[in-house]
């Protein structure tokens, strides 16, 4: 049976149907936007595998090129492995739904959306977020939901919902947000600079039309949803938990509440997990996997507790206050600027590349082909954090924690006009121990302002936590990785002392209150505004000149009409200025032209020379010029880089002249002047300079 559910979102339909595609998924719908149509299935296992203690979800986004009317890019001419757009989007349907699976369901699950219509207007991977829930809600698989997700847009003032790209364009703010009906679940975007208050309306104006697409998820699934599985949750022997905790609840709780760097706190952790089993093992025999997880819980009662309690961290710290930072900038020679940014046991080494408009980066997807001028790589080796791991290329976390420095840092980078460079930026983490993408922040904003790049003001990020235990809750400023892994929330803020440029939000309980998010922004601003004012001791603006081994670039405009005449047939011209500077060459469709050179003498050469190329040349005006052709009735001079004219026999001295030769050979230098334009064709005079030289060396009346 095919049913089909609408509302009108941001003036437009939003669909949901279901029946018609990809029956024999568990759950499949098919969602539209005005002309984007997305399909979300969601299949579960139906056994768990054999010792098995996690929920493994996969979750797959893909954009086929044929939806939009193009053929994929490159030699291959189908879709390969996701673009960084589709892992973007895949994290952003993924991290609403996956706290809304219940604790005890561990069967692996995937749910995938595909595009195949776009309109080149809307985005599809909201669209994607909705058809996941609505595709689990009518599933036979647990789930608690619904939740949606929209995408929310700036213009003039007004709050727009679901903007077009063209609107996004002139937008000052761009967030998704993701909720149930009564709660934000997921936030991510970023902005121009807003303040606190404009970002809580934001989220307040979204979660109005969350609502509208969380009902009709509710109405499709009464209509036509299945019988969900029933799993019984695994039972925990009340025994072993009791003697477990007798065993090492004070011993835990000295652990807790002493100040230890991370490797001791894991070190004591695991002496006291081998204590408990060794004691317990002939009680107990294999039951090591069941008392890890008991301590693992008590861990987090022993923290959580202590925290609503007495105000008091892992590390020490009450809720408000940041670890030690350290800073040192320039600490590589030879890159164009770089950084080493410490916070407590985190530390970001980050550098920072100039390049020329060669070196952008070119985006192709379903909208049209675009590039960047401005990149932020962000790696996470395993040595970070003590282990031992794979090296096999940047996984989805560090895509999303890069995206997420890169989005926080555009905002605040120059014009092109001001600063032509192309750059890159790279962030290796080389400890981790709390919020590496906002260290990355940090880190990438003191880098450019090392390598010379003019940042207006500096950007800074922090990383805020929760616990939460009914109406009891707290705050916590610059998180610890523990406290992000047993806590409820980890909302990350990162803007100027002028407002807010990225933000981005994860919570593992069923959503969060308007006013904890009013007070985790005003508790992050303050913490900003702490680390902005360390970082501005070591470096209040950029650097006045750039580095020695950075490129040297020089802009110029030029006439449109005049872009064929530098590049020529060919590229024949604009090749042979290249080869004879020693320069690169770009020229944009405006006339806009890029010269980039390793020294600054060579690229301000080659500009004098397309100057002169581009140059009118005008009756009376003298130039030097080169001898390019003898002919028995004058020479031809070019008097400016594709430009000749000629010089006629009787122009070349005051007396008689029987041969050219006798006063020139090809190559020769001559200074000359243009005496007459005619059908295009210049006659140039050097008789004229003669006479005039003469006049300037007579003697004055009196002298």
């Amino acid at each position: 049976m095919i049913v089909k559910k609408e509302v009108e979102i941001g003036g437009k339909i939003f669909s949901i149907e279901t029946g018609r595609f990809a029956k024999q998924a568990n759950g499949a719908v098919m969602v539209r936007y005005a002309d984007t149509m997305v399909l979300v299935t969601a299949v579960a296992a139906e056994e768990v595998k054999e010792d098995q203690d996690f929920f493994p979800l996969q979750v797959e986004y893909r954009e086929k090129t044929s939806a939009a009317g193009k053929f994929p890019g490159g030699y291959i001419k189908r879709e390969g492995r996701p673009t960084e757009k589709e892992i973007l989007s895949s994290r952003l349907i993924d991290r609403p739904i996956r706290p809304l699976f219940p604790d005890y369901f561990k069967n692996e699950t995937q749910v995938i959306a595909f595009v195949f219509s776009h309109d080149g207007e809307n985005d599809a991977d909201v669209l994607g977020a909705v058809g996941a829930s609505a595709a689990l809600m009518i599933s036979d698989i647990p789930f608690d939901g619904p939740a949606a997700e929209v995408r929310v847009g700036r213009v003039n003032g007004q709050f727009i919902i679901n903007p077009t790209l063209q609107q996004l364009k002139d937008s000052d703010m761009e967030l998704v947000v993701a909720g149930t009906s009564d709660s934000i679940m997921m936030v991510e975007g970023e902005s121009k600079e807003i303040s606190e208050v404009d970002l809580l309306n934001a989220l307040k104006f979204a979660h109005e039309e969350i609502k509208k697409l969380i009902q009709i998820q509710v109405e499709l699934r009464a209509e036509i949803g299945k019988p969900k599985k029933e799993i019984a949750p695994a039972v925990i022997d009340e025994a072993l938990k009791k003697d477990v905790y007798d065993l090492a609840s004070e011993k835990f709780k000295e652990i807790v509440y002493s100040v230890l760097a991370k490797e001791e706190r894991s070190a004591k952790n695991k002496e006291l997990l081998s204590f408990v089993n060794e004691s317990l093992k002939e009680k107990y025999p294999e039951q090591e996997k069941v008392i890890g997880e008991i301590l693992h819980d008590l861990e987090k009662e022993l923290m959580r507790g202590r925290i609503l309690t007495e105000g008091i961290r892992l590390d020490g710290r009450n809720t408000k206050q940041i670890r030690p930072i350290t800073i040192e900038l320039g600490v590589l020679p030879r890159t164009h600027g770089s950084a080493l940014f410490t916070r407590g046991e985190t530390q970001s080494l980050t550098t920072v590349t100039l390049g020329t408009k060669n070196d952008e980066q070119v985006i192709d997807g379903l909208i049209d082909e675009y590039s960047k001028k401005f990149m932020l790589h962000y790696n996470f080796p395993p040595f970070s954090v003590g282990e031992v791991g794979k090296m096999s290329g940047v996984g989805r976390r560090e895509i999303g924690h890069g995206n997420l420095a890169e989005r926080a840092l555009k905002m605040l980078m120059p014009s092109e006009n001001t600063f032509p460079y192309t750059v890159r930026v790279i962030s290796d983490i080389l400890e981790s121990n709390g919020s590496s993408s906002m260290a990355t922040v940090c880190a990438g904003s003191l880098g450019l302002m090392d390598a010379g790049v003019p940042l207006p003001k500096p950007v800074a990020g922090i990383a805020m936590g929760l616990v939460k235990e009914g109406d009891q809750y707290a705050i916590l400023s610059d998180i610890l990785g523990n406290e992000d892994h047993l806590g409820d929330m980890d909302f990350k803020v990162a803007g100027t002392t002028d407002g807010i440029t990225a933000f981005q939000m994860d919570i593992k309980i069923k959503g969060i209150s308007f006013e904890i998010m009013e007070k985790a922004l005003a508790q992050a601003k303050e913490g900003r505004f702490h680390i902005l004012g360390i970082m501005n001791e070591a470096i209040s603006k950029p650097r006045e000149g750039l580095s020695p081994y950075a490129p040297r670039l020089i802009t110029m405009k030029v006439e449109q009409d005049q872009i064929g005449l530098i590049i020529g047939p060919g590229g024949k011209t604009i090749q042979g200025m290249q080869r004879l500077f020693g320069v690169d060459i770009n020229i944009d469709d405006d006339g806009t032209v890029n010269i980039a050179s390793p020294n600054k003498e060579s690229a301000t050469k080659c500009k004098e020379y397309i100057k002169k190329m581009t140059a009118t040349p005008e009756v009376g005006e003298v130039y030097d010029g080169v001898i390019t052709k003898i002919m028995d009735f004058g020479a031809f001079v070019e008097i400016l880089p594709g430009k000749e004219g000629l010089l006629h026999i009787s122009q070349i001295d005051n007396k008689r002249v029987n041969k050219v030769t006798d006063y020139f050979k090809e190559g020769d230098k001559v200074t000359v002047k243009l005496v007459k334009i005619e059908n295009g064709k210049f006659s140039l005079s050097r008789k004229e300079m003669l006479k005039e030289n003469h006049k300037e060396n007579q003697p004055v009346n009196g002298d």
